[in-house]
């Protein structure tokens, strides 16, 4: 199972919010690329970076802090957060992201979002399928759609999506377990899913528990800023 920490950006901050409330707001770092660095001297090979500037204005903000994470480091890079047009995802990709995730999107303007999947192709295009009370949430997770999740991301599939990454955003940020059950019926539910769990980690022996169920990777934030779980233990798991 692939450990993938989180950046969360604010302006140009590294942040963490609670369930999605830019009120929660928390500042753990001035400088994003310091903290990518640190990934990487741990062994980390990818990175979850969410531009929640662009999540706010429907647009891609922060590129520049992308460019210079993939610039200075050799981490693998999943950005999401605003990306609305394809000259988003052109910048995206050419600030160097190797994947992009795709949240509002895909709920709100399906025929764009299965354009990207068929021209960029399922490897990189990542699914977000953000959900409150499994119903899929939108617009940095400020409305809940009508779109039940394991339908929504079952009809995905049918259009060649591979790759899902799940939050609960009940969980998110709460330091309290992520939905393993949640994760299980999604696994269950659906054919050859690479899913990511996240939401909710907030201790080193559920990231095996997970690995057992079948996701292919999980997106870790809090825990390990809050020093919940420690570099050297994720290091550990990478190694086997």
């Amino acid at each position: 199972m692939r450990i993938i920490p989180a950046i969360d950006i604010i302006d140009g901050k590294c942040v963490r919010l609670s369930k999605g409330d830019y009120n929660t707001k928390k500042i753990y770092n001035e400088n994003p690329l310091e903290v990518a660095k640190q990934f990487e001297a741990h062994g980390i090979q990818y990175l979850h970076l969410v531009d929640l500037d662009g999540a706010k204005s429907k647009h891609i903000v922060n590129h520049h802090i992308l460019e210079q994470i993939a610039t200075h480091t050799k981490l693998k890079i999943d950005f999401g957060g605003g990306l609305k047009t394809d000259d988003d995802l052109r910048i995206a990709f050419e600030s160097g992201a190797q994947q992009i995730t795709g949240g509002s999107i895909a709920v709100k303007d399906r025929e764009t979002f299965i354009n990207w999947l068929s021209k960029f192709g399922s490897d990189k295009i990542i699914l977000g399928a953000d959900a409150m009370n499994e119903k899929v949430a939108v617009s940095g997770w400020l409305e809940e759609s009508k779109e039940e999740l394991i339908p929504f991301i079952k009809g995905y599939q049918k259009e060649g999506i591979s790759y899902v990454i799940c939050t609960d955003i009940s969980k998110d940020g709460m330091l309290e377990g992520p939905s393993f059950d949640l994760y299980k019926r999604i696994l269950e539910e659906t054919e050859n899913l690479k899913l990511i769990a996240s939401g909710g980690i907030s201790e080193f022996d559920e990231l095996p528990k997970l690995a057992e169920m079948g996701c292919e990777g999980t997106i870790i934030g809090k825990a390990i800023y809050e020093g919940r779980i420690s570099m050297k233990q994720l290091e550990s798991f990478i190694l086997g």
